[in-house]
């Protein structure tokens, strides 16, 4: 499947996510593997963070295997300069106090590798994220853009069903473990020592510098289930 039945399918699983997560969602009319780093697309990009009044923003580092992860980064990057001017855009009014800007863990080394600047415990909304993993079978269950009929048992077989959805969902039960484990000294810098070595599931951020650069306690304050200390 390609194209515009695709997008609409697409469109949809966000949307059954968002209710999983109890979240707003919007989804931009790009194709896949056509977004750019364009003039047109860094205003975009801007409206919509000014719109939201955005207090913290996340997105992939531009150095990724995806070139609309990449641009994406490129323009999240670009955008984390231009909310804060006046004259750009100016028919959406500018923010006057510069959000936090967030990248995602990923594991590639050039030019630089991923910093774990911020680490926080998944334990408690493991099963909700694997949920919304789960919704998204165009992308994870059918194998996305390189999957094919081959990954997809006959929905009649259902030991073959199941099986599929127990195998994408240890995928990504073993991701958020791996992040627990390989920023084990993070944690516990966040939490403590005793309370890090209980910690089954992390997701961890690195900060954008080019967006503001919060204290430990503006982090803490922006991730309010962090322990105080």
């Amino acid at each position: 499947m390609a194209g515009g039945p695709l997008a609409q399918r697409r469109t949809a699983e966000v949307k059954k996510c968002a209710k999983i997560l109890g979240i707003e969602a919007e989804v931009l009319d790009i194709h896949d593997g056509e977004l750019l780093p364009s003039l047109e697309n860094r205003r975009l990009i801007t409206r919509l963070i000014r719109e939201w009044k955005a207090d913290v923003v996340m997105g992939h580092r531009p150095n990724d295997y995806h070139p609309d992860h990449r641009n994406a980064g490129i323009l999240v990057q670009d955008a984390a300069y231009m909310v804060t001017v006046p004259f750009f855009c100016p028919d959406v009014p500018y923010l006057k106090k510069n959000p936090v800007f967030l990248y995602f863990e990923d594991r590639f080394a050039k030019p630089s590798r991923f910093a774990a600047d911020i680490v926080v415990a998944i334990d408690d909304v493991i099963d909700k994220k694997l949920a919304a993993v789960e919704a998204l079978e165009s992308q994870f269950y059918e194998g996305g853009c390189n999957g094919g009929p081959e990954l997809v048992p006959d929905t009649g077989n259902a030991a073959a069903v199941a099986t599929r959805k127990k195998d994408v969902r240890r995928l990504f039960d073993s991701r958020f473990a791996d992040t627990a484990r390989r920023f084990n000294l993070q944690l516990a810098g966040w939490y403590g020592a005793d309370e890090a070595r209980k910690i089954k599931y992390a997701e961890a951020f690195e900060i954008g510098e080019y967006g503001r650069m919060p204290s430990k306690e503006e982090i803490r304050r922006l991730f309010p289930f962090l322990p105080p200390r």
